[in-house]
């Protein structure tokens, strides 16, 4: 999504300190520089947020992800006001949201917020259509109108068919759908997604996490999704915050956060990722650089240089044939001295968003891949080389920060 989106949630400097004299020495100490476990044992007082600041963009997911303790939840919880802060600023679409309270604080809920829970917290006594439909109640909204607007949300989550069932007769990931349908209802702008699949087996979590990803193409929400698992933070995120004893740690791309990580726990973490599923042609492709086929086999070398090769474009900028290294060393040494000698088009192609794993396989014949744009003009030369390398960096990255600590 583009970077000049507005931030639509901002948290600023925002500390959250659980006990019964929060402002006094433990935010103090915390302030000095000691660590969470440190104020802990010096004044009972366990920090959940630390001096955190990051922003949401209107339309994109932000993931926050962090293990048991890492403060993901409690930061999720301060955007809407469940959890009062120590200090610092929250801004939701331009409202200082810590400052409501009573009625005005339940209205700018509604108005602005669904929230998906991690447990479905459906109500077992009432359809499906009337759990959807419950928040606009709430709101004293007719019952035409709140069935009318139930439907549209399970439509979009594929559970028309079931509105009159009970959630009993549903799955778990039906029941799950049936959360997203009832944030999706009252057509929030803000969606508050706390874990919201993590009690799914995980072929079904998947499944959601595709459906999610389906929807929000298609509603642009705001979503600020809470998860303690990498590989969903990074499938599903437009950015992604990583969070450890209350303090962030690093925000970015998924790419920035697999492949340039901040910290040695960051490096850790990402170790174990399929890094070819996240990194994409685009991050690694060498610019284009093409021959003509009139060109002499001498200067057609000069140009590839260390490339694997180099790629003959027609008039429209598409590549139609290939000139290796090592096609044009060995025309040349049987006397050949134009390209047309040593030309072939048995050459793969492909996008520019594709992931490295979806052309692993084009990389097997050892030609360089065209990588077109979306007119099919030629944006870039991918050689095989170019993958193994970047995926060994990549996996090498939390031995050198290793080898940093220990030096």
């Amino acid at each position: 999504m583009p970077t000049t989106a507005e931030e639509i949630i901002v948290l600023d400097g925002v500390y959250k300190i659980f006990g019964p004299q929060p402002r006094g020495r433990a935010f103090d100490l915390l302030r000095s520089g000691m660590s969470k476990d440190e104020v802990q044992a010096e004044t009972g007082h366990v920090v959940g947020l630390d001096d955190v600041s990051f922003s949401v963009r209107r339309g994109e997911v932000f993931v926050v992800m962090g293990l048991s303790g890492s403060g993901k939840s409690t930061a999720m919880r301060t955007v809407n006001k469940l959890i009062d802060i120590t200090a610092g600023s929250i801004s939701v679409a331009g409202t200082d949201v810590q400052a409501l309270a009573g009625t005005e604080l339940q209205a700018f809920r509604r108005t602005h917020m669904g929230m998906v829970f991690q447990h479905f917290a459906l109500f077992p006594h009432r359809n499906v259509i009337d759990n959807v439909g419950y928040g606009l109640k709430v709101q004293g909204v007719a019952r035409d109108e709140r069935d009318a607007a139930s439907m549209r949300a399970l439509s979009l989550v594929g559970l028309g068919p079931y509105a009159y069932n009970r959630p009993a007769e549903l799955s778990g990931g039906m029941q799950q759908r049936v959360g997203l349908a009832r944030a999706l209802a009252s057509d929030p702008e803000i969606l508050l997604m706390d874990e919201a699949f993590s009690a799914l087996d995980p072929l079904i979590r998947r499944q959601m996490q595709d459906e999610m990803m389906e929807i929000q193409s298609e509603l642009q929400k705001t979503i600020l999704f809470i998860t303690h698992d990498l590989n969903e933070a990074l499938r599903i995120g437009d950015r992604v915050c990583i969070m450890k004893d209350g303090a962030v740690v690093q925000v970015g791309t998924p790419t920035e956060i697999l492949t340039e990580p901040a910290t040695g726990y960051v490096a850790e973490f990402v170790q174990d990722v399929d890094q070819g599923r996240v990194i994409l042609v685009s991050e690694v492709m060498l610019p284009p650089a093409p021959v003509t086929a009139r060109s002499t086999l001498e200067a057609a070398l000069a140009k590839i240089g260390d490339r694997a090769g180099a790629f003959v474009v027609d008039e429209r900028g598409a590549p139609v044939a290939v000139l290796t290294a090592a096609d044009a060393v060995r025309a040349a040494g049987e006397g050949a001295t134009d390209v047309g000698a040593a030309l072939r088009t048995d050459f793969a192609t492909c996008s520019c968003d594709n992931s490295l794993n979806e052309v692993y396989a084009l990389a097997g014949k050892g030609l360089p891949i065209a990588a077109c744009d979306d007119s099919g003009a030629l944006a870039g030369n991918l050689d095989p080389r170019l993958i193994m390398e970047e995926m060994g960096r990549v996996e090498s990255l939390a031995e050198q920060f290793e080898r940093e600590v220990y030096m």
